[in-house]
């Protein structure tokens, strides 16, 4: 089996190639190797390679930021999304891409489902949106994962964030009223492997393609989530931080709005794959457990 893997340099993508090359021959490729924003590199990539599986973890993921480069943020998760579903599908190859639960608005109250009606707030959720149904329009054997609040062991994201802000500052104030589920790289990656595992090989007529939503369990919200980060990396060093204080998103502006609420339902992961994502403290502490591994060896 041959697995072209994208993003190979980002936080999930570092997390899926040891992963996946268990399974085969995995071609890694970062920028360096491909322009998503080139529709004739990607498919350039795809016929040298001629892979039986593509996994698509590339995204642009600056939230903030896509605001003032929407063009940017639908060339590469919208274009270069439809493209390598396309180059997919035409050779026969197993699909797997992610979103984002920022393609919902915050509205509505209890668990999003694959059903509900999206409406993203911001430039990110829109892009993501649009690779979506693109990917869904081109058909084939593909998986799109739906997830939220991507942390892990590699990359800046939110977790390393607060672990700087702890050690600089004795008192961080974190919005408390945007609640969603963290969800580990490493949490996805096994996730994503077992399901490449199972259906590489299946046939499109019995292929579960489609949309599912594939988050951590449980819900916490960020301020929330920030203290059990403090309090999980506090067991092996010293923090200056003594207050971790709830503000609302009124008194944190940013230039995306966010939605306030973005937690998703796994029912239809469960019952089509037999499996959920662990809740998000063992997450947690797994990603903890990496991280003092990686820096005490």
């Amino acid at each position: 089996m041959r697995i072209l893997l994208t993003g190979v340099s980002g936080q999930l993508g570092k997390d899926l190639l040891p992963l996946l090359s268990q399974q085969g021959e995995v071609i890694p490729v970062g920028r360096a190797e491909c322009d998503l924003c080139s529709v004739d590199a990607i498919r350039r990539l795809v016929a040298e390679v001629r892979p039986s599986v593509i996994v698509n973890p590339a995204a642009y993921t600056a939230v903030n930021e896509a605001e003032g480069a929407p063009d940017l943020a639908f060339a590469i998760n919208e274009t270069a999304a439809r493209t390598l579903a396309e180059e997919a599908r035409n050779s026969g190859a197993m699909f797997v891409h992610y979103s984002t639960d920022y393609v919902f608005d915050g509205s509505k109250q209890g668990p999003y489902t694959e059903d509900d009606e999206p409406a993203p707030l911001n430039v990110y959720g829109a892009s993501k949106l649009a690779g979506e149904r693109a990917i869904a329009a081109v058909g084939g054997r593909f998986l799109v994962l739906r997830t939220s609040w991507v942390y892990g062991a590699n990359g800046k994201n939110f977790l390393f964030t607060i672990r700087r802000l702890a050690r600089e500052r004795e008192e961080l104030k974190i919005v408390d009223d945007q609640v969603g589920a963290p969800t580990s790289s490493m949490q996805l990656a096994n996730a994503t492997a077992r399901l490449v595992l199972r259906y590489s090989a299946v046939p499109e007529p019995a292929f579960p393609s489609g949309l599912y939503h594939a988050t951590a369990g449980g819900s916490v919200s960020w301020c929330e989530f920030a203290r059990a980060i403090v309090a999980a990396l506090g067991k092996t060093e010293v923090f200056k931080v003594r207050q971790i204080v709830a503000v609302g998103s009124s008194e944190y502006q940013t230039l995306a709005r966010r939605p306030l609420n973005s937690v998703l339902s796994n029912d239809k992961f469960e019952r089509t794959f037999g499996f959920r994502l662990e809740n998000w403290e063992w997450g947690l502490a797994e990603i903890v457990r990496e991280i003092n591994f990686r820096e005490n060896a």
